[in-house]
């Protein structure tokens, strides 16, 4: 772990029970005295605190220093991603976390089956997770939109990832907002909304799931 998570660090005190406790002292083997780093993931900031007490199921920490370290990178990608099975996304979001992603809006395109609800808890719990292991100072952003329609609304000048002859290689640098399909891809309506232009694919002859697409395209784009 490059840091602990606590939704109040920065405050005088923490005081560190449940889960946090167990992996801390017990398999950490964290002892009084010893500086423990905390984010809040929330600021930019790293705060360092000193355990000064420990007992059978809690330890209380202080405050002692705090420094500002932003550590992201420096490509900004916003991923829309029609919605597919949320254990999908369960197993692909800490690696986009790990490279980079800024924000990813979950929509609900023709193809996505209306019966999959996005467990948001769920999946910022896993990304407090990953930014921990990784070091990221954030988290990524995420929400919902009901159609691709909407989201082009507010983001005009995304792309989609599709069957193109247009590699996403020749158009990294220009790609900020990417639209990758669910399974089945894009309907013919979702596919006139663009503008042939905007849509670049892979120099791959091979079907790829939709939650290897996206890993690949933010690995692309962002590394």
């Amino acid at each position: 772990m490059q840091f602990s998570f606590s939704n109040i660090a920065g405050t005088k005190s923490i005081e560190i029970d449940t889960d946090l406790y167990k992996y801390l002292i017990k398999a950490r083997r964290h002892k009084v005295g010893e500086i423990i780093p905390f984010r809040n993931l929330k600021d930019s900031f790293i705060y360092f605190y000193e355990i000064i007490f420990i007992d059978r199921k809690k330890a209380l920490l202080e405050l002692k220093n705090y420094e500002e370290k932003i550590i992201e990178n420096p490509k900004k990608l916003h991923l829309a991603w029609c919605v597919v099975d949320p254990k999908t996304v369960e197993k692909s979001i800490a690696s986009l976390n790990e490279i980079g992603v800024d924000k990813i809006s979950f929509i609900y395109c023709e193809y996505s089956q209306k019966n999959f609800k996005i467990n948001f808890e769920k999946l910022e719990k896993i990304l407090i997770n990953s930014s921990s292991q990784c070091g990221r100072s954030s988290i990524i952003k995420l929400e919902e939109c009901e159609s691709l329609a909407k989201f082009l609304e507010k983001n005009p000048d995304s792309y989609m990832l599709d069957f193109s002859n247009k590699s996403i290689d020749v158009e990294v640098e220009s790609i900020n907002s990417l639209i990758i399909g669910c399974e089945g891809g894009f309907s013919k309506k979702e596919r006139e909304l663009f503008n042939q232009e905007k849509i670049v694919g892979f120099e791959s002859n091979l079907i790829l799931r939709s939650e290897t697409a996206v890993i690949s395209a933010a690995s692309k784009i962002i590394i």
